[in-house]
């Protein structure tokens, strides 16, 4: 998943709505659920009441309506109490950006302590690791802020109680709602770098996203140099730039989330022609856009934070496995010569009786292709003990074979497993996925049981309980037919020989890692775009998922086998037809 930023077309977007729902309202409660977080509940004058969360968190700056409670300390921190001393009943004047900044400044008109009308501003900077909220009075003198920031911190502004407030000028950038084109020209294509970065680097609130956007609606490839721009493509890049301006100054904001396969990959509030071949979800509410993008990220960053652990496992599992399974396929090769050991002893047998005492080699013809062949020889022994000694390496060599054999097909099976497992550990979108998961590495002994309860001590059948709270992915197809994803080895038997019916039909991707998914048929011939479904959806929940295409195998259940003693998700079949599908899941609808 890519990481956004909140550039300033998305904040303008966020203040166009605030404007909307919030002026004139008044604020109602305070609190701050975080150290660096901020929930103010406002009383719209006309529509209701409201949360604003406003965030400053270093990797996640925020501002948004949101429809969800947070839980508070106990004890309120200093900031959150000096806001509701100042700020309680506080009505709302103005919301406002400065330029496309990403700046949001909200103008607060309060009762001071005699019962006099005062004026305060909330200023909340949405800068990266910058960001910040500030509270000021009037004349922009710093109150306080949630981060102190001293001379130790920034050489370019301290953000202290007393210090005047002022936008840093860390770099010169020019405002896009008031540039012309002579100035475009000398600020951006002047620039010995690429367009898109010039765009984003000369410009206040142009993001990486936006630059590209742009390129891509002026028909220009973003990588040139801003500095080898002609005259004709540089009117038409600004001309799209000014469009998309007035677009921001008349409101006409599209919020939106970019999705590949129903992963958010991008979102914005302008409409992203760069990416037509995305699935596009619209949102009516810019809030609503960004607490759904983040909570999908927050629920990723999570998950891959909570399977750090087993991936580090599964990955040095996996690489042990790789290094002997290639070193025991060296010792196999070296093995090939067993058969000329076994012929060098046969010739001898035969043809060494009429050696000479010492003799150094046999020249003979080989009765296996009727060629001349020559067999070193020992000549400190006889020749009945040379082509013994032959026979010896012949079957050293064999068994070592025979040996590595099974060994290397171990290793693969291993192997095999193992990918399933990463496979499965990369579809995991809860803690109960990664149970199940854990669960089985420590089966096969890839982690270390530290602990059982007395009870289910040794006991495999009794720990196996713990399983199953994971359930597997559930889809309906386009003709109303069921379709289920195992998330994991054990769901992928479960499904197979417990869910599916002989007359079900089974989907995974070709000889590689990946999950068995079911149609249940109903006992009816399906649809061909309900095959192209299964084969979709068999294509994307395997380890060929950022592949474009996927050979897909499926037969019906009856067909599938799984051999004793094999490990969970192996299966076996010898009936099959195959499909090439892509990887592209967009529009099968799934069932939470």
């Amino acid at each position: 998943m890519v990481s956004m930023a909140l550039d300033g077309i998305v904040i303008a977007n966020v203040v166009y709505e605030l404007r909307d729902k919030l002026l004139g309202g008044r604020i109602n409660k305070i609190a701050q659920p975080e150290k660096d977080e901020l929930l103010i509940t406002i009383k719209g004058q006309s529509k209701g009441q409201y949360r604003l969360l406003l965030s400053s968190e270093p990797g996640l700056p925020l501002v948004y309506l949101t429809d969800n409670n947070k839980p508070s300390p106990m004890t309120a921190p200093n900031f959150c109490m000096l806001l509701r001393k100042h700020l309680s009943s506080a009505r709302i004047l103005d919301i406002t950006q400065p330029g496309l900044e990403r700046i949001i400044s909200f103008k607060l008109e309060h009762l001071d302590e005699l019962g006099d009308l005062g004026t305060k501003f909330l200023i909340v900077e949405l800068m990266g690791k910058h960001s910040n909220i500030i509270f000021c009075d009037k004349d922009m003198t710093i109150i306080d802020s949630i981060k102190r920031i001293n001379h130790f911190v920034s050489s370019v502004r301290e953000v202290l109680p007393g210090r005047e407030y002022f936008i840093p000028e860390t770099m010169k950038k020019e405002d896009p709602l008031t540039i012309d084109f002579k100035t475009f020209k000398e600020l951006v294509l002047k620039k010995p770098m690429e367009l898109t970065k010039a765009l984003y680097s000369s410009l206040t609130g142009i993001s990486p996203l936006i630059a590209n956007e742009l390129c891509y609606r002026a028909s220009i490839d973003g990588s040139i140099s801003a500095i080898s721009l002609e005259e004709a493509p540089s009117l038409h890049l600004f001309k799209n730039l000014e469009r998309m301006m007035e677009d921001v100054k008349e409101g006409q904001f599209v919020a939106n989330i970019i999705s590949l396969n129903d992963n958010p990959v991008e979102y914005s509030s302008v409409n992203l022609t760069c990416y037509s071949n995305h699935n596009v979800q619209e949102y009516d509410s810019v809030s609503n856009m960004l607490e759904d993008y983040y909570a999908s990220k927050s629920a990723y960053t999570r998950i891959r934070q909570k399977s750090a652990d087993l991936r580090k496992i599964l990955s040095n599992a996996i690489d042990r496995e790789r290094k002997k399974y290639d070193l025991q396929l060296k010792q196999l090769k070296d093995t090939d010569k067993r058969d000329k050991f076994k012929v060098y002893g046969e010739l001898i047998t035969t043809y060494g009786y009429g050696l000479e005492p010492g003799a150094k080699e046999l020249k003979t013809i080989n009765y296996y292709d009727d060629k001349e062949i020559t067999i070193p020889l020992d000549p400190t022994i006889s020749p009945m003990d040379n082509a013994k000694k032959y026979f010896d390496k012949y079957s050293k060599l064999k068994r070592t074979y025979e040996a590595l054999t099974k060994l290397i097909k171990e290793t693969a099976d291993a192997l095999t497993h193992l990918e399933s497992i990463q496979a499965s550990l990369d579809m995991a979108i809860d803690e109960d996925d990664l149970i199940d998961l854990k669960q089985e590495l420590m089966d096969f002994g890839y982690i270390k049981k530290k602990y059982y309860s007395k009870n289910n001590k040794g006991n495999k059948k009794a720990n196996k309980k713990s399983q199953g709270k994971s359930k597997p992915l559930h889809y309906i197809s386009s003709d109303g037919y069921h379709i289920y994803v195992g998330k994991n080895n054990f769901q992928n038997d479960e499904l197979t020989f417990g869910l599916a019916e002989g007359g079900d039909w089974w989907f995974h991707a070709k000889t590689i890692a990946g999950s068995h998914v079911i149609v249940k048929s109903r006992g009816e011939e399906l649809p061909d775009r309900t095959y192209e479904e299964a084969g979709r959806l068999a294509a994307y929940y395997s380890v060929a998922r950022d592949q474009d295409k996927v050979e897909i195998d499926y037969t019906l259940k009856k067909n599938i086998k799984k051999p004793s003693n094999s490990k969970p998700g192996f299966v076996i079949y010898n009936t099959n037809y195959s499909m090439i599908s892509t990887t592209d899941i967009s529009g099968i609808e799934q069932v939470i």
